[in-house]
């Protein structure tokens, strides 16, 4: 997926504490148009202002349920990647995604597709024709200084149902309840689907070395006793060992778990592109544009147009992008 924002605008948050659990903070998205006289609208929860990192995780995108007759569907024409990787998953739908790698694959619901930009690659994405409702998640993970630079690369891992008590988790990254994915990560991640039953809590072994976002999808959820709307996501810093989950609804709650340690390098992030500096930035640009083989070619995409244009640079220089320093929550802070 692209990032079309030119100039972002910042959405709202709440911090909240609650007495039994870590400090929450609670991230607002703000819709942004996918592209197109119709587009499609998702709704985008990283980066942000206060956060623009949780882990290695630096952009969200979550989209749908989108009648794809009304909306036109998904239909992103190859657009470059560097210095990340995309994780793309769905709720329903499903989706062609084709690559400079020579990858040709369909993105369903429960699958997840991990695609490393690496040093350069450029893909497309296109709801298939028999997508009637399109609902998903776009991720992308921020690559460590020392594997930026890696080469192209395409993973397809479709993770097993874990039951737990009063839901089901699907890890596909990282570990979880007892699953692990067998996904390599360049730095330690989390990212899981989990369901939880209507009227039931769960306690959630987690690494008390990593942050975790919540980004519910469906229904209603409480994380550490702060509560949820849909589409929202909710932080909590490294320390705790346990993360408390309820869903206090009458229908199943539906949600993301991402997590990860504290990435704490300056990164810089513009368009599609993630590098360290501004003029690393308007280089990869000048590459795109010029058509270089840094990012290569996608073979069998039939839309229009042929591949997206890089928008222009912003006047003045590109910033990095940094986290707030990390703050351990534990039991004495807690209760100050």
């Amino acid at each position: 997926m692209s990032d079309t924002e030119a100039a972002p605008e910042e959405p709202t948050g709440r911090d909240e504490t609650g007495s039994e659990g870590p400090r929450v903070s609670v991230l607002t998205a703000r819709d942004v148009p996918l592209g197109g006289p119709r587009a499609m609208k998702v709704r985008r929860t990283l980066p942000q202002r206060g956060r623009s990192l949780i882990g290695a995780w630096c952009f969200a995108d979550h989209y749908g349920p989108e009648d794809v007759a009304v909306t036109g569907g998904m239909d992103v024409a190859p657009h470059p990647h560097t210095g990340l990787q995309t994780a793309s998953w769905l709720f329903s739908g499903e989706i062609e995604h084709r690559d400079s790698l020579g990858s040709h694959a369909l993105v369903r619901p429960g699958e997840l597709n991990l695609m490393t930009g690496g040093h350069g690659i450029c893909h497309s994405e296109v709801s298939t024709p028999d997508t009637t409702i399109l609902h998903g998640v776009q991720l992308w993970i921020a690559l460590p200084d020392e594997h930026r630079h890696t080469a192209r690369a395409f993973r397809h891992y479709a993770p097993p149902r874990t039951p737990l008590p009063g839901g089901a988790a699907r890890v596909f990254l990282g570990t979880l309840g007892g699953s692990t994915s067998p996904v390599e990560t360049f730095t330690p991640l989390l990212g899981a689907e989990l369901t939880l039953d209507p009227h039931t809590t769960l306690t959630l072994d987690v690494d008390p070395s990593f942050e975790h976002g919540i980004l519910l999808d469906t229904g209603a959820v409480t994380v550490a006793g702060t509560g949820l709307a849909p589409a929202e996501l909710g932080y909590a810093g490294p320390g705790p060992a346990r993360l408390e989950l309820a869903n206090p609804g009458d229908e199943p709650a539906r949600m993301l778990v991402l997590g990860g340690t504290p990435f704490t390098e300056a990164i810089v992030m513009w368009w599609n592109f993630l590098g360290r500096s501004h003029e690393e930035i308007a280089e990869f640009r000048q590459a795109w544009e010029e058509g270089s083989e840094q990012f290569g070619r996608v073979e069998g995409y039939r839309g229009s147009p042929q591949r997206l244009p890089a928008p222009k640079l912003p006047n003045g220089r590109i910033t990095p992008r940094r986290n707030p320093v990390p703050q351990h929550d534990t039991p004495q802070e807690r209760h100050r």
